[in-house]
């Protein structure tokens, strides 16, 4: 039997990352997919734990070989999804789970039309803000561009086949785990 894929996409801030942990503590049987990134890594992200970190170059070399199921260029940092590890994982029955954004949802679904599609919403574009300052990684004109691009994924919220509001974490992961049943 092939595995499932799931696609969870939110605006950054919005609880994408910690509701994905409490999913995969639940599950933990679930691939996860590990995305490739050429931005920095924050102070608390480990390479190929929450990312894989690489060269611009080498991102490059992956969009020429066909390498990536999807890939974008967000707040100036590419991010892509392996193609090959998707594919290896569903043929052996494994369920996947993938945490990328909505240009990646579309790619992804293009590709792979039985994917499951999750959306987490903030409660409001307030809320989100006072998270994207308390997390402490971003400056002020870093942070206003991350809630125009927000503005921007709600507006693609349509598209998803599940939407969970993040108002309260306790809840908004029993929502989550209750697709994957």
């Amino acid at each position: 039997m092939k595995g499932r894929l799931f696609i969870i996409s939110a605006p950054s801030g919005a609880g994408k990352s910690t509701l994905c942990n409490k999913l995969r503590a639940h599950y933990p049987d679930i691939q996860y997919s590990i995305s490739y990134t050429t931005r920095p890594p924050r102070n608390n992200e480990c390479n190929g734990v929450d990312y894989n970190f690489i060269s611009c170059d080498d991102f490059k070399k992956g969009i020429q070989d066909n390498q990536w199921a999807e890939w974008a260029c967000v707040h100036d940092n590419y991010y892509g999804t392996s193609r090959e590890l998707i594919e290896s994982y569903l043929d052996t029955g494994k369920d996947v789970l993938l945490e990328i954004d909505v240009q990646g949802m579309q790619q992804i679904v293009d590709k792979f039309p039985d994917a499951i599609t999750i959306f987490i919403k903030p409660p409001s574009l307030e809320v989100l803000k006072s998270r994207l300052e308390r997390r402490g990684t971003d400056a002020p004109d870093v942070i206003e561009k991350r809630l125009l691009n927000a503005k921007k994924e709600l507006s693609y919220d349509h598209l998803y086949q599940h939407h969970i509001v993040n108002d309260n974490l306790k809840t908004a992961a029993q929502k989550l785990i209750s697709l994957f049943s």
